[in-house]
């Protein structure tokens, strides 16, 4: 493990403005820089609603990321979200040729040293998280959808999975949900499952 230091070159982007900073505010370390991240799924639009809640767009817009785990429906969806910040998102069972072409089946990305992966379905509950390290060997987080039920689980190598349910079809859930995750110094700071 590198231990940031401010001889050491190896600092993102967001690290070094950090550094910068704190130097500027007289501090002799480097601030922590927390990465907060929206995770939704399963929004199923129009089919389930007209259009994103406005409590959706509220968490979109705080967010440095917006995670969406598939079964977006309606492409329309992803250009509403794209105008509120940075999407990494997954195509879904229920989504056309048209999102996926322009969305992986699998999403991958190194979040302030946590490396992320999202994937819509995972199979099964049952085992799924001895089934999950070994599908995703190289993930500290895993975000998914499909079951439109909440899910915060961690695997026997210590990846968090994380599922956030749906902000637009609870199915038997008793409310619709969103979470809202918080990354900083190479890990994860929070998870809040929030309902809407």
């Amino acid at each position: 493990m590198v231990v940031p230091s401010f001889e050491n070159p190896t600092f993102t982007h967001s690290t070094l403005l950090t550094q910068r900073l704190s130097r500027r505010a007289g501090l002799g370390y480097p601030a922590a820089v927390t990465t907060r991240l929206l995770l939704i799924s399963d929004t199923h639009i129009p089919g389930r609603a007209r259009t994103l809640p406005d409590a959706v767009r509220r968490e979109a817009d705080a967010a440095d990321l917006i995670v969406h785990a598939g079964d977006w429906v309606a492409a329309s969806v992803l250009s509403d979200l794209r105008e509120h910040g940075d999407v990494l998102g997954v195509y879904g069972n229920n989504d056309g040729e048209d999102l996926r072409a322009v969305l992986p089946e699998i999403a991958r990305r190194e979040i302030e040293g946590v490396r992320v992966a999202v994937v819509h379905e995972t199979g099964q509950k049952h085992r799924r998280e001895e089934r999950m390290d070994a599908a995703f060997p190289d993930a500290d987080l895993l975000v998914f959808g499909h079951s439109h039920i909440p899910w915060d689980t961690t695997s026997p190598s210590g990846m968090r999975l994380l599922n956030p349910g749906s902000p637009t079809d609870r199915r038997r859930q008793p409310h619709h949900t969103l979470m809202v995750v918080e990354l900083a110094d190479g890990g994860i700071r929070s998870v809040d499952l929030r309902r809407i």
